[in-house]
């Protein structure tokens, strides 16, 4: 079957879509009912997934006035790499699904923005191809309870010449996805995962068994930084910096794991207290507009990374639409500091936000 109709837009068609809203509507009613319901893949009652949006409306910004900001740099670093706009590409899987070029398009999208790739273990194209197009790009890892499979992810996004592991800490087992289950196994039909064995081993799964202490045996066998995926506590997030981990992200996976998990921006600021500047932080997790990303970096996080809009810009004009959602995320983000009276990412403190009063 199908998983998008096409036409796929002309990039001028794409430069037409005025916010990422409309690139989800317009991308929604391309896909099929099994893709919707795959990429929406909330758990349980899908209260995750609608937390996350409304975290960011308990926000609002207090802005200050009568400052220069004729010139705007949204350019930061992560890990020492320099980029363009603190909007990054986060681990999702089987882009493929949603264009023929999958993440082939998003990588090409992110090199010609100055931004980053977080590949997903679920990729559809091989690690090889997407670093080759030359985009900063991160392996996302799933550990696996065979490790030597998961040694040879290591090693094969090592020769690749990605420039971090982003470990994936909150799935010691799946969410409790029924969006996903009523589909069965639709989406391999066609867009095979490249990083996996095939055909999967049986009992192979994601390693349920994981300690800070077995997390010492990965440290040991790569040159790698290690980011941590999946932090939501101020005392896990304390421990990761006390364990020299460089970095952490800020996520509920989207609102795919736990429901009723706390949204990743509500518990951004208790998790920044507890890092307290010994790791960079980033964020995931229902990032839609350019505010949002303020309000994260405001609250602590250097960077966020957006997940399921990346499949919706594939879906409406493969690689032009990711650059498109970058693009609208990063003007949106622009604007927004100039009327909040800051000029550059690092000028974003708790200052220029407050809570929602009730």
């Amino acid at each position: 079957m199908a998983h998008v109709t096409g036409p796929w837009l002309s990039p001028d068609e794409v430069s037409g879509l005025w916010s990422v809203d409309e690139i989800e509507r317009a991308a929604r009613e391309r896909m099929s009912a099994p893709l919707r319901d795959y990429l929406d893949g909330w758990a349980g009652s899908g209260e995750g997934a609608r937390i996350n949006r409304e975290g960011f409306s308990r926000w609002l910004f207090r802005p200050r006035i009568l400052h220069d900001v004729r010139e705007i740099d949204l350019g930061t670093t992560v890990l020492g790499q320099p980029v363009r706009t603190p909007i990054l590409l986060g681990a999702s899987a089987l882009h493929r699904l949603s264009h023929p070029d999958g993440e082939l398009a998003t990588a090409r999208a992110a090199r010609a923005a100055g931004s980053l790739v977080m590949l997903s273990t679920s990729t559809s194209t091989p690690p090889e191809e997407v670093a080759a197009v030359g985009a900063p790009g991160w392996m996302q890892l799933y550990w696996m309870n065979d490790r030597g499979i998961t040694r040879a992810i290591v090693e094969r996004a090592e020769a690749a010449g990605f420039s971090a592991l982003a470990l994936t800490v909150d799935a010691p087992r799946l969410g409790w996805r029924p969006l996903e289950y009523r589909n069965g196994d639709w989406e391999t039909h066609g867009v095979a995962q490249t990083v996996f064995p095939d055909p999967w081993p049986e009992g192979l799964a994601i390693e349920a068994g994981l300690t800070w202490r077995t997390l010492d045996w990965l440290r040991g066998i790569t040159r790698l930084p290690i980011v941590l995926k999946g932090v939501m506590t101020p005392e896990d997030a304390a421990i990761a910096a006390a364990e020299g981990y460089p970095a952490i992200v800020v996520s509920n996976h989207g609102g795919r794991q736990l429901d009723h998990a706390m949204s990743s921006i509500e518990a951004l600021p208790a998790v920044a207290d507890a890092v307290a500047g010994r790791a960079e932080i980033y964020l995931d997790s229902g990032v839609r507009w350019g505010t949002d990303v303020l309000k994260a970096l405001a609250l602590g996080a250097r960077a966020v990374f957006v997940g399921r809009p990346v499949h919706w810009g594939l879906a409406v004009g493969g690689e032009a639409g990711v650059a498109r959602v970058i693009s609208l995320l990063s003007d949106e983000l622009r604007n927004a500091m100039g009327l909040c009276g800051i000029t550059r990412p690092e000028d974003a403190t708790r200052a220029i936000v407050a809570p929602r009063a009730g």
